[in-house]
């Protein structure tokens, strides 16, 4: 079998999920090892998330990123790390890791491959400070010897302004795991039409394009299911902001609601907007990367630019719900968004990587 290397900075949040559940899908095909980190959001138990034949490495020296001496040491452990184990593919995941990665790893005698997760530059802001620093760096990165694997086609899109050598496979969730999550979840129905967001109040997420839709749309109620540093744009006097809510009850509120909007600023694929559309929920992103892959206009959702649309699309629904648009986001999940799927265009994606080129 091909000795596959996960690399990965920290094991928390979306990539957590998406790292382990990848892992756990593909030991039955490969033999993979996950280096990686931990985060204050690391569950405890994280180990007991990975199956028992999946080698779990610690690369101590991510914990102490803090000048350039120590960016070095983090360089010299992953190629020892490199030089014990010899894998076939080492596959990068999020920018940290992609980062100290396609300066650590050369590809002489493997392939390396490096999945953003999510261009930074397009989470802050592209014409930012930090975005425009972001993007010089992929610029920089982009030229050492790996493929870039991105989640969605428009990401790929963005990855080809930088690498020579791309392909994308679609992000996916695990329906067993979601449909028991959702088992003895009653909805919380509130008596008037409600759109509601969940995630973090940050700059990716666009607080203040939320809530220029909410005052522009009095007769909807609006929820945003998180807390965050921006928490002061969330203005409306029919906004309200729940905090961080159990698993269970994050799920009631968003099957008690009617609308899900997803406002980003980019995205890679965004799994909760895979879970809404799950739960037959109609779903209003932005028309950035990644949500636009998903979600296509008028046929399983809407695509919006300006506030003015998002209010439009749901002053529409509360006078006549599109119920169609709904059910053909569902079956987009069953048939496409799902790990199943995603796992054998992993081991088709693995098993054709050769000498650093993907033969697509």
């Amino acid at each position: 079998m091909k000795k596959i290397l996960m690399v990965v900075e920290a094991l928390g949040g979306g990539v957590f999920t998406y790292v382990s559940q990848l892992s756990n899908d593909l030991s039955a095909d490969f033999d993979v090892y996950v280096a990686y980190a931990t985060r204050s959001q690391t569950p405890e138990n994280f180990k007991d998330f990975f199956n028992p034949n999946v080698n779990l490495v610690e690369v101590k020296k991510f914990g102490n990123l803090k000048n350039i001496f120590s960016d070095i040491k983090v360089i010299k452990e992953l190629r020892r790390i490199e030089e014990e184990i010899k894998p076939d593919i080492i596959h990068l995941h999020s920018s940290i890791a992609g980062g100290f990665g396609r300066l650590a790893f050369k590809g002489k005698n493997n392939t390396v491959i490096y999945t953003p997760h999510g261009y930074s530059y397009l989470m802050v802001g592209e014409n930012t400070f930090m975005g425009k620093m972001y993007k010089t760096m992929e610029k920089f990165l982009g030229k050492k010897n790996c493929i870039t694997l991105t989640c969605c086609k428009s990401e790929e899109e963005e990855a080809k302004k930088f690498s020579e050598n791309t392909a994308y496979i679609e992000t996916g969730v695990n329906l067993a795991d979601l449909s028991a999550s959702l088992d003895n979840v009653y909805p919380v129905n509130r008596g008037e039409f409600t759109v509601y967001t969940l995630g973090r109040i940050c700059i990716q997420k666009q607080p203040q394009l939320f809530n220029q839709i909410a005052m522009l749309t009095p007769e909807a109620k609006f929820i945003w299911i998180g807390v965050g540093e921006l928490k002061d744009e969330l203005k409306a006097p029919n906004i309200e902001i729940t905090g961080w809510k159990p698993r269970k009850d994050a799920l009631a509120l968003a099957k008690g609601a009617d609308i899900f909007i997803l406002c980003s600023l980019g995205e890679a694929i965004a799994m909760s907007l895979i879970e809404m559309m799950f739960i037959k929920k109609l779903c209003l992103v932005s028309n950035v990367v990644g949500n636009k892959d998903v979600i296509k206009n008028g046929i399983n959702g809407y695509v919006c630019n300006k506030a003015e649309e998002y209010s439009a699309r749901i002053k529409q629904a509360i006078k006549e719900y599109p119920i169609d648009l709904p059910k053909k986001a569902y079956e987009d999940v069953l048939n496409i968004y799902n790990t199943n799927s995603m796992k054998e265009k992993y081991v088709q994606f693995y098993s054709n990587v050769d000498d650093g080129k993907y033969n697509k």
